[in-house]
């Protein structure tokens, strides 16, 4: 079955950066657009980046120049570097693919941007 793994989130200071991974399994990975969703208290669900198959990659407006979604096929992972952090950045971060209109959701990874 599908599984999505985050790992790397944490507390960091306003202005500093974190990497986020996520580790898929039981998908053809090079073959599946990734995305990562991040959704803050009282919130809904926002989606943060996208990375298609191909590499090209789409933002929200938030995080346009701070954020960065890469993947690596041969580990069948996909990032987020994150840069310029804000408070308004804390939130728990997904990670996501759809197949056949479905979604499928890792565990998440909290992020916390606070002095």
């Amino acid at each position: 079955q599908v599984q999505l793994v985050e790992s790397g989130g944490g507390l960091v200071q306003p202005g500093g950066s974190l990497r986020l991974s996520c580790a898929a399994s039981g998908v053809n990975f090079s073959a599946r657009s990734m995305s990562w969703y991040r959704q803050a208290p009282g919130k809904e669900r926002e989606l943060v980046a996208t990375i298609t198959s191909g590499g090209s990659t789409d933002y929200a407006d938030s995080v346009k120049g701070r954020f960065t979604i890469s993947r690596d096929n041969a580990k069948n992972t996909v990032y987020l570097q994150m840069n310029s952090l804000k408070p308004e950045d804390t939130a728990v971060f997904y990670c996501n693919t759809l197949i056949w209109n479905r979604h499928y959701w890792g565990q998440g990874t909290q992020v916390t941007v606070s002095s």
